[in-house]
């Protein structure tokens, strides 16, 4: 099995940060590779804000939902639907844009953002460095916004930590590959039995590294997609000039 793959198959999500601060040789590596993520129709939508300065890692840490491997981790990386780039590229074709205002526009920016976190944190992994992705910037994107600078056409969708790691957790199991794989047409839900089956995993998983909050699949995801978990989302991404209405 080739490097690659290895980084791929092992992947987990880096919490316990050192203060070993991340090289300027390292960094730079790691966001030129991010920078080749593939984007749709090649408009390169996403820009990266690198946040080093501990003030504000530690604001970041409390917007998050006060995630302490925010503040200590030396690098953090916000990652931004950048359509206000796109409408100067726009404007310069002499043109007006309108696909922020699209459904389409929101998702295509989201898997675009999408594409260089998982780049990120895979060339973070490389380089023998850890990472964790953060979506809990979206608990407050109107703090970010703020925090950043951040214009209106832009929106910040995620972020991650980046640094040298004290430890090494173990993998998270996964659901069978069977509900992940769906060969030539999709072959429906999970069954009981899988589910009940994984749970138990699951929770072996979490007594394991002594999570006694620890939930299993079934209830996480109960828990949390009963509700709009982070309902700001759509009034700050209006708010920023984004709509679906075409």
């Amino acid at each position: 099995m080739n490097a690659a793959m290895q980084v791929l198959l092992a992947h987990r999500s880096y919490r316990d940060f050192t203060d070993q601060p991340v090289s300027d040789a390292d960094l730079d590596a790691i966001i030129e590779a991010a920078q080749r993520a593939p984007s749709s129709i090649h408009a390169q939508v996403t820009s990266l804000i690198v946040v080093r300065d501990p003030a504000k890692r530690a604001k970041i840490a409390e917007i998050a939902g006060n995630q302490p491997w925010i503040a200590k981790a030396p690098v953090f990386i916000c990652l931004v639907a950048d359509f206000a780039k796109t409408n100067a590229a726009v404007e310069f074709a002499g043109e007006k844009q309108v696909i922020h205002e699209s459904l389409e526009g929101f998702a295509a920016g989201a898997i675009d953002a999408g594409l260089v976190l998982m780049t990120l944190t895979t060339a973070a992994r490389a380089m023998g460095l850890g990472a964790v992705m953060i979506g809990g910037i979206r608990n407050d994107p109107q703090a970010m916004i703020d925090l950043l600078g951040l214009p209106p056409l832009t929106f910040p969708f995620i972020g991650c930590c980046i640094g040298h790691f004290a430890s090494e957790p173990p993998l998270k199991p996964r659901l069978p590959v069977k509900t992940f794989r769906h060969d030539e047409q999709w072959h429906g839900v999970p069954d009981q039995a899988t589910m009940e089956a994984y749970n138990a995993e699951l929770m072996g998983y979490w007594n394991s590294i002594g999570r006694p909050d620890g939930l299993p699949w079934t209830d996480n995801t109960a828990k949390r997609y009963r509700q709009v978990y982070f309902p700001k989302t759509k009034v700050v991404a209006t708010k920023q000039g984004f709509t679906v209405d075409k």
